[in-house]
């Protein structure tokens, strides 16, 4: 079976967004703390007071600055519902948010199977931008220029993908390295794989 026979099926996963929020106003952190039921802050072990949403389930770490680190989301609209809530609970409880939040994703991870087999040692010779010490590591490190992410590639045809900064970039990064991997003949059908071994 020839590479151009390979069909392209992923699947990809958003695991995690990390997001900053800038507020564009300075927070009392002491009297969130105070009135805000279920927030850490100890400013003696990390300058950030600590929020866990449970639904969309996403931590945010908020600084006296007004600046925010929110982490744990699935996609944009769940980032999005996320930053809503936060700041409906702070207003909830007393604290003055002026403006609207200016909202920058900062880092998406993903996972994605190609469900093929990848030929790490080919695709690490004909590659470039690439690193691949198997003794070290069993993935293959791949740098994409565009999108700019990198991507851990494994045999088994799965990968992490991270450093894109929207969604439409993870899927156009798995797209490519896999039209370049079959291209160099670095895939194989899974299925092929598996009669070879019977």
């Amino acid at each position: 079976m020839s590479n151009s026979a390979v069909s392209y099926k992923p699947i990809v996963n958003i695991e995690n967004i990390v997001a900053t929020v800038t507020l564009e106003q300075s927070l009392d952190l002491y009297a969130m703390e105070r009135s805000i039921p279920n927030i850490e802050y100890d400013p003696d072990q990390f300058p950030g007071l600590i929020f866990r949403l449970e639904q969309p389930k996403v931590t945010a770490l908020i600084f006296k600055s007004g600046k925010m680190v929110v982490t744990g989301a699935k996609s944009t609209e769940e980032l999005i519902k996320a930053v809503k809530r936060i700041i409906k609970t702070l207003k909830k409880y007393g604290i003055k948010i002026v403006g609207k939040p200016k909202i920058q994703i900062q880092n998406i991870v993903a996972s994605a199977n190609l469900h093929v087999n990848v030929n790490l040692d080919k695709a690490a010779f004909l590659l470039e931008n690439n690193m691949y010490e198997p003794e070290q590591f069993p993935g293959l490190i791949f740098r994409m220029d565009d999108p700019r992410v990198v991507l851990l590639i494994f045999s088994s045809g799965k990968m992490v993908i991270t450093g894109a900064k929207r969604e439409d970039e993870v899927s156009k990064a798995v797209k490519r390295i896999f039209d370049k991997l079959a291209e160099l003949d670095c895939v194989k059908p899974i299925e092929e794989e598996e009669e070879l071994e019977l």
